[in-house]
Parts: C-alpha cells; structure tokens; sequence
C-alpha cells in the first residue's frame, strides 16, 4: 500500500489571510490513501475494419463485407453478443492537396468495434484471428477486472483506516486524542482500466496468435479525514 497522505492540526487557531482565529473545536485533518495490485482478468480491444472506393455507397458495400467477416470471426471465436458493441462510423470523402487545390480521391467507410474479453488466455488468438478476417486496425486493449467495485471498496477501507491512523497519530504528537470522526470524504479519482496501445503496424504483424502480457493493474482510492480532537 503506498501512502499519500498529510496532515494539518487546529487545536485553537488557524492562519488565514488575515489570521483569524479558529472559533470552532480542535479538529485533525488528514488524507489517507490506499493502492491494491491486481491481476486483470478481462480486457476490452477496438477492431476496425475499413474501405475505399471512388463513390460513398462502394466504400459502405466493401466495408460491410469486412465487417461481416470480422464480426463472424468474433461469433466462431465463441464472442457473446452482448460483448461486442460498435462505438463508432464514418464515411468520409477523402482529398488529395496539390498545388493550393483539393482534388476529390474516393470515399473512406470505418467501423469500430469494442469487444469484451472475459479469458485473457484466449486474447492474443482473438486479436490474431480478427486480423486474418480482415480487421484493419487494433486501437487498443485495456486490461480491467470482474471484481472493481468489490476491490474498489476495499481500496476505500484501507485508505479510511491509514487516514485515521494518522489523525491518531497527529493527535498524539500534539498531546491530546480522537474524540469522535467529523467528516470522511472520498476523493474520486477518474481511473479507469489500464490500456496497452497497439497501433496498426502491429496490428498488421498479428496474423498469428499475438502474445500478450496483461501485467498487474492498480486500484486507488484517497481520502480526506477531519477528526474532532478533546
């Protein structure tokens, strides 16, 4: 567990601007925080397909063969449904620049899916196999885990229990104690599955099962902690 946190005192008086004196109790503040290392055990990767033809509903034809390939792929590779999702399309007109003018050169159409992978064993041959079916481009894996709301809660004990060992210990060092706990408020840190980048280089590499080492992934929480003192 790494530890974050620091510690003020008000026992009587508290500097402002104009060193106003503290009229309230003595209190303690402190910040606790707490760090849990986990194994992932499931990640989510974006598969792309594309295409480019002279006119809008070529581009769009041609792509959605891709997509049907890939998206059969994903089916064979025993990929429920309701882990794959798209998350984006386009159909753009694409330009070549010459000579201070534009010059229309055909249409790009592209797809993106997000699929959820539940075994991470079965990763790097999903990744393979969605390439040979004709995905373009892997954008990237993000490794997560089952249990985070579970692991998050506890991230958030641990880090109560460091904030108060704090404030006991401030208090003591000032010669009095903890006589009740005021106020706990988590400090949300917007954190989300650590991702592994994968560009389209790689990506054209990985017509084969593509190895892939998930690591351990962190879950963090920090809290601030106000203590009243005797």
């Amino acid at each position: 567990m790494r530890i974050l946190g620091m510690v003020v005192v008000l026992a009587g008086w508290v500097a402002t601007s104009r060193a106003e004196p503290w009229t309230g109790p003595p209190v303690v503040v402190t910040t606790g925080s707490a760090e849990l290392h986990v194994e992932p055990d499931r990640a989510t990767v974006r598969l792309a397909t594309e295409a480019r033809a002279q006119t809008a509903k070529a581009a769009q034809q041609d792509e959605a063969k891709a997509m049907t390939a890939l998206q059969k792929a994903l089916a064979d590779a025993q990929i429920p449904k309701e882990a794959v999702h798209t998350t984006s399309y386009d159909l753009q007109l694409e330009f070549d620049y010459a000579g201070g003018k534009q010059t229309p050169r055909g249409y790009v159409a592209r797809h993106v899916l997000e699929v959820r992978v539940d075994d991470l064993t079965r990763l790097g041959d999903l990744v393979g196999k969605a390439v040979d079916s004709g995905a373009a481009a892997v954008s990237g894996i993000q490794f997560d885990v089952k249990a985070r709301d579970q692991l998050e809660r506890e991230a958030l004990r641990k880090a109560v229990e460091d904030a108060r060992a704090r404030a006991d210990a401030a208090a003591a060092g000032a010669g009095t104690a903890v006589t009740g706990v005021i106020r706990v408020e988590e400090q949300r840190q917007l954190e989300g599955p650590r991702p592994m980048m994968m560009g389209r280089a790689m990506a054209a590499e990985a017509s084969m099962a593509t190895p892939i080492a998930a690591g351990e992934i962190a879950i963090r929480s920090t809290v601030s902690f106000t203590a009243a003192l005797k």
